[in-house]
């Protein structure tokens, strides 16, 4: 556990009416400036870490990089809060279209919109890829007992990218639009392909988390939370499977149920 993650702070606790003063972990909340081809974009409120894949996976979900050759360089400046990227192309458009958005539903300060860019990106998933309930219990499982920053402090949202068997990589943050971005930065910066894995999260599933997966080529998404009723038409339009509520032996399926293989 990194502890730059967070810090100490006292408080009074209370159990009924008797009060206790003690010292507890608590979260970091901090600004991460982004910076494209000279311009400021927006700053991000995250937990600090992984800066880099955050920008990196905001900038991929926002339609400002497609792939590899999109990326000139990527700076990250500690002192200041700040990751500077360097992209290639004319990027008036993506501007333009960016700036035309809808505030949603988002929580921890981070990308909380979706735009025009969003309808042009989220194509259908494609399909073939399938799973069990039982596999999608013990990722849930295994999500948790990962979640020791969450454990500590109860101010942050867990994310993982898993196949059929396990989580290969895990992420959290204040924001749980972040800690999507975060896999999807890792995945673009170490190839690792996406059309035959899964995010397993606990964020709520709302329209712009389903748009963000979509636009990642992501067949299916599971959440310990429930979807609205704008993310399962969503779902529906775009063929991700939607998995929520899982908690002990018990999910729902909302969407693209052909995936779920009883």
């Amino acid at each position: 556990m990194n502890d730059e993650r967070k810090g100490v702070r006292q408080v009074l606790s209370l159990r009924g009416n008797r009060p206790t003063e003690e010292a507890i972990p608590i979260v970091r909340e901090v600004p991460v400036t982004l910076y494209v081809n000279g311009r400021e974009l927006i700053t991000l409120v995250t937990t600090g870490d992984a800066n880099r894949e955050l920008a990196l996976g905001f900038l991929l979900s926002e339609g400002f990089i497609r792939d590899k050759k999109d990326l000139k360089s990527v700076r990250e400046d500690v002192q200041s809060g700040a990751v500077e990227v360097t992209v290639t192309g004319d990027l008036s458009e993506v501007h333009e279209l960016w700036e035309k958005r809808t505030v949603t539903s988002g929580c921890g300060k981070g990308a909380t919109f979706y735009s025009v860019l969003d309808s042009i990106q989220a194509r259908p998933v494609g399909g073939g890829f399938s799973v069990t309930p039982a596999q999608i219990y013990h990722l849930m499982g295994e999500l948790h007992s990962m979640s020791e920053l969450y454990r500590e402090t109860r101010g942050v949202h867990n994310s993982a990218l898993a196949d059929r068997e396990q989580i290969l990589m895990f992420r959290d943050d204040i924001g749980r639009h972040n800690a999507v971005d975060k896999i999807r930065g890792a995945a673009f910066l170490h190839d690792i392909a996406l059309h035959d894995k899964m995010i397993v999260t606990t964020g709520r599933l709302s329209s712009e988390i389903v748009i963000k997966v979509a636009k990642m080529g992501l067949p299916i998404l599971v959440s310990r939370s429930a979807p609205t009723t704008l993310a399962i038409d969503l779902a529906e339009r775009v063929n991700l499977t939607t998995i929520g509520y899982v908690r002990g032996d018990r999910m729902t399926v909302y969407t693209g149920f052909d995936r779920v293989k009883l």
